[in-house]
């Protein structure tokens, strides 16, 4: 990885561990679906106008289905699954399973011929596959009706990320960050909206409220998918959404200690064997097998 391609890494998992600060309150402003709505929106209404002010000249791409897959998927799918499950299950739970993220990554690689399987691969898979039951098995809180439905959105969250950060990868190669971005958030936003007929905004946000959805839409949606998008065609789709690693201690750490959540030590074993699996399937551990397996 160049210097650049570091330093983005890190503001990434920085920004994203810290914006579950922000997600609860602007859930709990606007609604779960509300809060995706106006950020997916705002965020790409900021980014397009920032490039008319700046004279950037932007060149999407001839078809709109890819940018409506990635808007599908990596935005509103993941974004709705999140916002959904984590007043449900805790920003620490929810953080947690964040971290399956490059799990599922590597298996769409894999199926779609992207990416070879080895042993040590298979062991990575193992592994995460052990900490999700850890992680889902032994909670700290019961195992109710809105647990099981936090877990659930949590995974559809999480392989809608996967998905859409690979087909991203595969699909819009040519196409600038920029817009990826501005074309998936604005596409997003637009399939989100009709979600508010069903659940609409729960009251009257104050002034702090829009603040703090400004601040998700324009710091943690608008520059850290531009930078984002641009990683994944700097260094692949993979190894960038390996960021969630990161992402994943930091949010746990706001949700344990900031916001006084309860998880269990298992739960924490159970994290950090997932963390591992991932760590195999990526090959950030030295592997002694190079033999790829067969399908």
């Amino acid at each position: 990885m160049r210097p650049r391609d570091i330093l983005v890494y890190i503001f990434l998992s920085v920004a994203w561990g810290l914006s579950f600060l922000l997600l609860l309150h602007v859930i709990a402003a606007f609604g779960w679906v509300g809060s995706v709505t106006f950020r997916c929106l705002l965020a790409g209404a900021l980014l397009l106008g920032l490039a008319r002010i700046m004279g950037r000249k932007l060149r999407f791409p001839a078809s709109w289905r890819p940018l409506a897959v990635v808007g599908a998927t990596t935005v509103a799918g993941q974004l709705i699954g999140i916002s959904y499950a984590t007043p449900l299950i805790g920003t620490a739970m929810a953080a947690i399973f964040v971290a399956t993220i490059p799990l599922f990554s590597m298996v769409i690689a894999r199926v779609w011929g992207t990416e070879l399987i080895t042993p040590s691969r298979v062991a990575g898979l193992a592994l995460g596959t052990i900490g999700i039951i850890m992680l889902v098995g032994f909670p700290a809180v019961p195992v109710d009706r809105n647990f099981i439905l936090g877990c659930v959105a949590m995974v559809f969250s999480t392989f809608c990320a996967a998905f859409g950060s690979n087909y991203a990868s595969r699909y819009l190669s040519d196409t600038g960050p920029w817009e990826v971005t501005i074309g998936a958030f604005l596409f997003g936003g637009v399939m989100a909206l009709p979600l508010l007929f069903l659940v609409p905004v729960p009251g009257v946000p104050h002034a702090i409220d829009y603040l703090y959805l400004l601040v998700q839409a324009g710091v943690m949606s608008a520059l850290t998918y531009v930078l984002y998008f641009g990683l994944v065609s700097s260094i692949g789709a993979t190894r960038a959404i390996s960021v969630e690693f990161v992402v994943t201690v930091i949010a746990v750490l706001v949700g344990a200690f900031a916001l006084n959540e309860p998880i269990t030590i298992l739960q924490f074993i159970g994290g950090a064997v997932i963390i591992a699996g991932c760590a195999l399937v990526l090959g950030i551990f030295p592997a002694k097998d190079k033999i790829p397996l067969q399908p």
